[in-house]
């Protein structure tokens, strides 16, 4: 669920229930998406209607070059959202919904295809927006647009995977 605040007179959104606030902690490592991981980004995604989002404003240190974003910290976002969205995907489809107590399942990376747009401005909050199909029970395609503020900087598509019993097993 997404949450809108007014601050000096700019709409601001803000994933307020993400999928990855509800993974166990032996697995919030991601550099990515983990709640654990001090140096990452806490990329968070969670649902906007029927489509899932995640929100991202990046740093001064993820510059490319003055004034653009660094192309890897898109490719992340796309990779991490695509994740993200099909254990949201997958949870709904087995009947639960994010926070409801019932661990979610979790994915890994297939693939991951991006194709940019137009280079992403710094100072920017930048959105992802997805949107799934389950191509196979343990596989979801999800296509992502990558927006910032209303321009469209990059588009991609990741093939999710339920990750392996090596990864969840401790």
């Amino acid at each position: 669920m997404l949450k809108y605040s007014k601050k000096e007179g700019v709409l601001l959104k803000k994933v307020e229930n993400a999928i990855q606030d509800h993974y166990p902690d032996d697995y919030a490592w991601c550099y990515g998406c983990g709640r654990l991981n001090k140096s990452g980004f806490h990329f968070r995604t969670g649902w906007d209607g029927e489509k899932t989002v995640t929100v991202y404003q990046p740093d001064e240190v993820h510059m490319a070059i003055p004034g653009f974003v660094y192309g890897g910290v898109v490719a992340s976002l796309i990779d991490c959202h695509g994740t993200g969205s099909a254990s949201i995907y997958l949870h709904r489809k087995n009947g639960y919904e994010i926070g409801d107590g019932t661990e979610p399942p979790r994915f890994v990376t297939g693939s991951l295809k991006i194709d940019f747009k137009k280079p992403t401005p710094q100072h920017v909050k930048l959105t992802a927006v997805g949107r799934g199909e389950e191509i196979h029970p343990k596989k979801w395609k999800i296509v992502t647009e990558v927006y910032a503020e209303e321009t469209l900087v990059a588009t991609g598509v990741v093939i999710a995977v339920v990750a392996p019993s090596s990864f969840t097993t401790k």
